[in-house]
């Protein structure tokens, strides 16, 4: 996949089929585990990257690709001129928060923020802010080339 043109389509993701066991216990007790302190920024450039492999091209494929990697169920909830507010909720958003390890969602965060990046043509970065009392995730998209 060294080409532009070798990116993912969603009818291709859309016949990748896993449990969701083995991918969260790679995920979050792996990776991190692999990656040590820099885990963190490591998992957001991850996610960038894996985006970029991915061909995106619309919001609606957006969400479709958060629910098809068993990501949960994406939602633009806000929209300025600067700035883009997105819910992630699910049962497995619920599961992973309630898991016996702690779940971050930086991965996922530098996903979107490539994602947004290509369809918007504009450059941006991502912050997420878990709320376990309400078992939902806010991503912030900021675009920084004003």
């Amino acid at each position: 996949m060294s080409k532009k043109a070798d990116k993912l389509t969603i009818s291709q993701l859309e016949k990748l089929h896993t449990n969701g066991a083995g991918y969260d216990a790679l995920r979050y007790i792996g990776l991190p585990e692999v990656l040590g302190k820099e885990a963190n920024s490591l998992l957001y450039f991850i996610g960038k990257n894996l985006a970029r492999k991915i061909e995106i091209d619309s919001l609606e494929t957006l969400i479709l690709i958060f629910e098809t990697f068993g990501w949960g169920k994406l939602e633009l909830i806000k929209e300025k001129k600067n700035e883009l507010i997105f819910h992630l909720m699910d049962d497995s958003v619920v599961l992973k928060l309630n898991a016996p390890f702690h779940a971050d969602f930086r991965l996922e965060s530098g996903f979107l923020a490539e994602a947004i990046q290509q369809i918007e043509g504009r450059e941006c970065e991502c912050i997420e802010e878990i709320n376990k009392r309400i078992y939902t995730i806010k991503f912030a998209i900021f675009f920084t080339d004003k």
